[in-house]
């Protein structure tokens, strides 16, 4: 039985940027069905209320992209009864950790040395396109995973807007979502509520002054640049969207049937 549209969008307390993709078209005509592919933020801080409605969702397997330096920070993720948990990192597992320590630590002038005059925006579309290029074996397994047996699933990252944003971006490439439909719902990250909190140290002086925050914000946003190199570097590497999902994902005929049979109405 389809599962309709949920009324509201659940306020979840301590899981950010959570959203069902269901309704999403495709150019066939069909849509994504809902309650079978959710997307969000790590859950970690998820309270009791907040397990309690995963739970209820029917979860089969839980996607967790984020690598080891994350998990050290932010605690593993809460304990789903009967749920498979992955974890599948798109970074190599300390990448990234003296960066991100920059980030929280440094005073203005160690800031702008690293995000200012386009370099954050820079890293982040670097880092978009590495995923793209050199993580194919688990974006292959993601995809055969949800063919075969994985639904309903979650997809998460730390904020659930780039690692997650992506592997949600390929699956519904893999559907034969419309591009301008994966942008839309890439972009649904930006919303005030969804977003992921920066946390910076008590030590720096910083803190959390304008000019600090226009330096951080190209690491927080979904932005159209970013999913565009993604798309890019597709074209680039395989030619089109179908090589690649054939070559570099490995998805075959009847693994792609088995997607939209799973996944569509």
């Amino acid at each position: 039985m389809t599962q309709q549209m949920p009324s509201t969008e659940p306020e979840l307390a301590g899981v950010r940027n959570f959203r069902d993709v269901g309704g999403l078209p495709t150019a066939d005509g069909r849509r994504v069905r809902y309650g079978v592919l959710f997307r969000s933020g790590h859950l970690a801080h998820a309270t009791d209320e907040d397990a309690t409605f995963l739970s209820s969702l029917g979860l089969h397997t839980i996607f967790d992209f984020r690598n080891a330096a994350d998990q050290k920070l932010e605690g593993p993720d809460v304990e789903l009864p009967g749920v498979r948990n992955v974890n599948l990192p798109l970074t190599d597992p300390a990448d990234g950790a003296e960066f991100w320590q920059m980030v929280r630590d440094g005073e203005i002038e160690q800031l702008r040395g690293i995000l200012g005059d386009g370099r954050a925006a820079g890293r982040m579309i670097s880092s978009y396109r590495t995923i793209i290029r050199d993580r194919t074996a688990e974006h292959a397994r993601v995809l055969r995973s949800l063919a075969e047996d994985s639904v309903p699933a979650l997809m998460h990252c730390a904020a659930g807007k780039d690692r997650a944003g992506l592997s949600i971006a390929v699956t519904l490439l893999a559907l034969g979502v419309e591009r301008e439909a994966i942008v839309t719902d890439y972009l649904e990250s930006n919303a005030k509520h969804r977003r992921y909190k920066v946390h910076r140290s008590s030590s720096s002086s910083a803190g959390y002054s304008p000019e600090v925050m226009e330096l951080l914000s190209p690491l927080f946003e979904a932005r159209v640049e970013y999913l565009a190199a993604a798309f890019e570097t597709v074209e680039q590497v395989w030619g089109d969207v179908d090589t690649y999902l054939e070559r570099g994902l490995g998805l075959t005929p009847e693994l792609r049937t088995g997607l939209r049979e799973r996944l569509l109405d």
